[in-house]
């Protein structure tokens, strides 16, 4: 069988190689995959490798490196110490971009739904996002803004409108990402280029300004201004993983004096069992997001910009390197 394998040979350098079949150990699966999709804030910010010398983004780009974490596939094959009742299911997992890879039956989501797999393959990006919603304590009726709106920011103004947030501001300088956002009342598209995003949010909150700020642009140098829309006493989430240091960061007046609260969220932070006080593990989110998706409470169908032959990975990054702007969820097709 051909085993293909995007592999980050080097900085900016991409290529797909065909490699040995994964060996199935006795407590494994081995999984057929069917999707994978790019996440193109982390593999891109890995594959540029022009992080600060020292920083956890250059420690994680080692090459060579195989890439991806948002993979949909079907078990195959069981070691000695597996139940023979996973072959055949479907399965959603932290594996990366390759035609056969290996899975514990307890790292893996088991798509307990009939959705379809190229929804199913934003599981990761929706588990972060929901553990993001969660740890800014946001509430019903509370107004929220994300700024930056690439696919986890996307996902960030769906959910906090699900959870009640009005209104829900979504903020980026792209016009085509602005035109991804729903269509609905309570959620409020704003280009800073040609709106004053303070005013605005001023505005539409009766001059209370936002409860909770979600930072998902990535961008280090914008962070201080995203403090101007939050309210004293008020949470900025950092949701995104920014790319580098933010410079000459007035922790007076942009955290003490007003007293807010600044919030990290990596996927990370997830707990890792459920409990009575938290049960809200990366799995609890994934089956979450399952069953939004087949209940028709959340469409990702439309955020979906390329599908493309697995084959044609190494062209689909080149493109994502000159110019991101116009994609948003990239599936990479395997079967």
């Amino acid at each position: 069988m051909e085993n293909l394998t995007v592999v980050f040979t080097g900085p900016k350098q991409v290529t797909v190689e065909e490699r040995a079949m994964p060996v199935i150990g006795d407590n494994d699966m081995l999984v057929e995959t069917i999707l994978t999709l790019i996440s193109i804030g982390t593999e891109l910010t890995i594959l540029n490798a022009e992080s600060p010398k020292g920083s956890i983004w250059d420690r994680i780009a080692s090459f060579p490196l195989t890439p991806g974490y948002n993979n949909i596939g079907k078990v195959i094959e069981v070691g000695k110490n597996v139940d023979k009742s996973w072959i055949g299911r479907k399965v959603a997992g932290y594996m990366p971009h390759s035609s056969y890879v290996i899975a514990k039956p307890e790292s893996v989501r088991v798509i307990h739904r009939d959705i379809p797999d190229e929804q199913a393959v934003f599981f990761t990006l929706a588990e972060i996002v929901m553990n993001g919603v969660r740890r800014g304590e946001l509430s019903w009726g509370e107004s929220a803004v994300v700024y930056g709106l690439g696919l986890l920011g996307q996902l960030a103004v769906r959910l906090c409108h699900f959870a009640g947030a009005r209104p829900v501001f979504g903020i980026d300088i792209s016009e085509n990402r602005i035109g991804m956002l729903p269509k609905t009342k309570g959620i409020v598209a704003i280009n800073p280029k040609d709106t004053d995003v303070v005013k605005t949010v001023y505005q539409l909150t009766n001059g209370r300004m936002a409860d909770v700020v979600y930072e998902v642009t990535g961008n280090p140098d914008i962070i201080p201004q995203e403090f101007s829309v939050l309210k004293r006493q008020g949470k900025l989430v950092i949701l995104s993983s920014p790319r580098g240091t933010t410079k000459n960061f007035d922790f007076h007046d942009l955290c003490n004096s007003p007293s807010y609260s600044i919030i990290g969220a990596h996927n990370s932070s997830h707990p890792q069992y459920e409990t009575p006080y938290n049960q809200w593990t990366q799995k609890r989110h994934g089956e979450l997001f399952f069953n939004m998706i087949a209940d028709g409470e959340i469409d990702v169908k439309p955020l979906i910009s390329h599908r493309v032959n697995c084959k044609d990975a190494p062209q689909m990054y080149q493109m994502l390197m000159d110019d991101r702007t116009q994609a948003m969820g990239v599936i990479l097709e395997w079967k």
